[in-house]
């Protein structure tokens, strides 16, 4: 199987965040390529009820904080967030985000 990026889904999560979906067409995971120009979300964290997250950074550098706990990270560093850890990220990078079970917007919810 292969994907091309032609056969993405962007998805304009905000104007720091855009993302393009890869779906799998598996319920079991699926795969984004993210880039990320300041802070996401704008102001709160995020945090996903359902899914959890491997984020691996392409390029770039910044700030992932998940449940209060600050991370800083560069190019090939990746970060684990499990389902409920609320977290948001903050920088200028490039990132791909593998999510288990697939990602899907209802369980995805802005908080505080």
């Amino acid at each position: 199987m292969i994907i091309k990026k032609s056969e993405s889904k962007k998805h304009v999560n905000s104007p720091n965040c855009i993302a393009h979906e890869y779906d799998t067409g598996k319920k079991e995971v699926n795969i984004s390529f993210i880039e990320i120009k300041g802070r996401y979300p704008d102001k709160g964290r995020v945090v996903n009820k359902v899914c959890k997250e491997i984020i691996f950074v392409v390029s770039g550098k910044g700030k992932i904080e998940v449940d209060n706990k600050k991370f800083l990270v560069n190019k090939e560093d990746l970060v684990f967030i499990n389902s409920n850890q609320k977290y948001f990220l903050d920088g200028k990078m490039k990132i791909v985000v593998c999510c288990q079970p697939s990602w899907y917007p209802r369980q995805h919810v802005e908080c505080d």
